[in-house]
């Protein structure tokens, strides 16, 4: 897949909105589909592990693109539960919590059938509960700890503010591929 960068105004867009009193940050939490009507919503999610990037697609353009946290091990594809692995592959975002203990979280739909059938062959429980989500609402450490290192237990983390964007640009059910 070829990633183009078109003119970026989705963040402008936004704030435009929100400046004018068109859009309400807490109706856009609670109804993600309202940016729908003003802005482009993604159609896919790209992450790839080794930049410690997420981006936003649109028909193959990137709409958006975010520094992302992993999990303590990075390397490699998620085998089973505490490896402190990210998962690799294709899944779908699947669940919203708004009552996260982190600021905001989209379930990834890991693991897979295959994923399961793997760790079973091995006699480990897969893991589960792999989320993109922003920083924990009750912080161990400064705010800067959490923006330089990975840290999670193979989520997808990210700053506050972005949650927010990756939030309101995904519509449920939106296909995310995780690339090494």
């Amino acid at each position: 897949m070829t990633i183009r960068f078109p003119l970026l105004t989705v963040l402008l867009g936004v704030a435009g909105l929100l400046w004018h009193g068109v859009l309400a940050a807490d109706t856009l939490i609670r109804d993600p589909s309202a940016l729908a009507r003003s802005q482009p919503m993604a159609d896919e999610v790209l992450v790839i592990k080794s930049e410690r990037r997420l981006y936003l697609l649109r028909e193959g353009e990137v709409l958006r693109g975010f520094d992302v946290m992993l999990g303590g091990q990075p390397e490699g594809h998620k085998q089973r539960e505490g490896d402190l692995r990210t998962p690799e592959g294709r899944y779908l975002l699947d669940f919203r919590n708004r009552n996260s203990e982190f600021f905001l979280s989209i379930r990834v739909s890991y693991p897979s059938p295959s994923d399961r059938l793997r760790a079973a062959e091995r006699g480990w429980a897969p893991g589960g509960q792999i989320m993109i989500h922003g920083l924990p609402n009750d912080r161990r450490y400064p705010e800067h700890y959490y923006l330089s290192q990975d840290w999670t237990e193979g989520c997808i983390a990210v700053a506050d503010a972005d949650m927010i964007d990756i939030w309101l640009m995904t519509p449920e059910m939106t296909p995310i591929e995780i690339r090494p």
